[in-house]
């Protein structure tokens, strides 16, 4: 396994991280072509998924909307192989912050902040492009890969320009050795809990839909101010991302209160271009139990 993960890396990740952008989307092109018409990647999750969440829209939009997803998703692996090599002037021209003044006003106050959202848009290229465009030290929670040797890379890539990633196993233990650091703290809220009896149900995209907790949790017990990043593809290449303010004090909020609301900005994104978000994830893979509520903190 470590060989070949050594030979993928070495013969294929990096030799196509070195394309220039006018190649590499050839790339991305022909992967469409496999992906879609050939192999039919999660092509089943996929459409199911987008007539759950788009219920109105006839059979034809449905198959439409899953072809422009998968022509951007293979726009994404490319990018992400891109990432292996991608400059720090390159990146900073195709990722670029619309608002760092909102961010700035929290540092000058002194304050740490929990930046929320979803595998929207390219993702990678936030975790990779943040913490030049920010005077808070960036944070990333991530599930660790089972990879080993993967699992290093993509630590390391993400990282090269600042970010700090951190396994959710030590989210708890990296809180508390930094909470008197000036930090912004990025989860992801789009995953599927492990248990489904230990989340926030709600209706999200037409479904009854299990969302992760762990945002809202440490915004409450550390009082960090809570903001949404909203991502928006301007050409191939090419990204803005700008934030809003959830909650400036998560505090003197209701529990269940952060969590509803950043999962209704993604929704909001979503529904604006569903193209861009991943629907190849098992998002709605447990049913809520019946003894679990909606809306309700578990």
């Amino acid at each position: 396994m470590v060989i070949f993960s050594y030979l993928l890396y070495y013969l294929v990740i990096i030799p196509v991280s070195l394309l220039p952008f006018s190649v590499l989307y050839l790339v991305s092109d022909f992967l469409f072509l496999l992906f879609f018409n050939i192999i039919g990647y999660r092509k089943d999750v996929v459409l199911k998924n987008i007539k759950n969440s788009f219920p109105s829209l006839t059979d034809k939009e449905h198959l439409v909307l899953m072809r422009k997803f998968y022509i951007h998703l293979c726009d994404v692996i490319v990018e992400t192989f891109k990432s292996f090599t991608i400059s720090k002037d390159q990146i900073s021209k195709r990722m670029i912050l619309k608002n760092p003044e909102l961010l700035a006003s929290y540092y000058e106050q002194g304050k740490s902040l929990i930046l929320a959202g979803g595998h929207f848009n390219n993702w990678e290229w936030i975790a990779t492009g943040i913490d030049q465009q920010i005077s808070h030290k960036s944070i990333a929670i991530y599930k660790t890969l089972s990879n080993k040797f993967f699992d290093a890379k993509m630590r390391s890539t993400r990282g090269k320009f600042g970010l700090d990633m951190i396994s959710t196993k030590r989210v708890a233990e990296i809180f508390r050795e930094q909470k008197d650091s000036l930090t912004a703290t990025i989860f992801a809220i789009d995953q599927s809990p492990s248990n489904p009896r230990k989340c926030y149900w709600m209706n999200f995209l037409n479904q009854e839909t299990a969302c992760l907790y762990g945002t809202e949790k440490y915004a409450l017990e550390y009082d960090f101010p809570v903001l949404f990043g909203s991502v928006t593809k301007v050409k191939r290449g090419y990204y803005t991302f700008e934030f809003k303010v959830v909650a400036d004090h998560p505090a003197s909020t209701e529990k269940g209160f952060i969590t509803k609301q950043t999962n209704i900005e993604l929704e909001k994104e979503i529904v604006k271009a569903p193209e861009y978000w991943l629907w190849t994830h098992k998002r709605w893979k447990h049913p809520r139990p019946a003894d679990i509520p909606m809306e309700t903190v578990m």
